[in-house]
């Protein structure tokens, strides 16, 4: 599945790292929130992108257009922006990331990974920008089509 390669997901069938999920996790939020384990939904065991995968392509493409709305409330539109364009990619710091998301999405994601706060941000503000990145490769959002297609 072309989507989890581009977040990096690809570990020799043994599933995908706690910050991939988490990446997945924020693109997905409204989708899998209240749905048990993100890492049962996403089978990580199993091959990413199986039958009954709850991450269609309209579900993705409204995560990423929700997550760069949030960027954009909070002041961070410049950063989330370069993600998308096709220049460089600006960085963004740890805090900045907790200030966009909020506090109910870090605390899902913390359940849903089982990673340590600090641990979650730091890999999710050193990943996020080329996640971003590789999933708008045409330096725009990609419809539920293509998404879809890709996926």
């Amino acid at each position: 599945m072309a989507l989890f390669n581009a977040l990096g997901s690809g570990r020799g069938g043994s599933g995908m790292s706690p910050i991939a999920m988490g990446l997945l996790g924020l693109l997905a939020y409204r989708t899998l929130k209240g749905k048990g384990r993100l890492a049962d939904m996403l089978g990580t065991a199993a091959t990413p992108g199986s039958a009954g995968s709850p991450l269609s392509g309209g579900a993705l493409g409204n995560g990423l257009k929700d997550l760069l709305d949030r960027f954009r409330q909070g002041g961070h539109e410049d950063k989330a922006q370069s993600w998308v364009s096709t220049g460089p990619n600006k960085s963004i710091a740890p805090q900045e990331l907790e200030q966009a998301l909020g506090e109910e999405r870090i605390q899902w994601l913390i359940e849903q990974t089982g990673m340590p706060r600090e641990q979650l941000l730091a890999g999710l503000s050193g990943e996020l920008p080329d996640a971003v990145d590789k999933l708008t490769p045409n330096g725009r959002i990609p419809t539920d089509e293509e998404l879809s297609h890709n996926a």
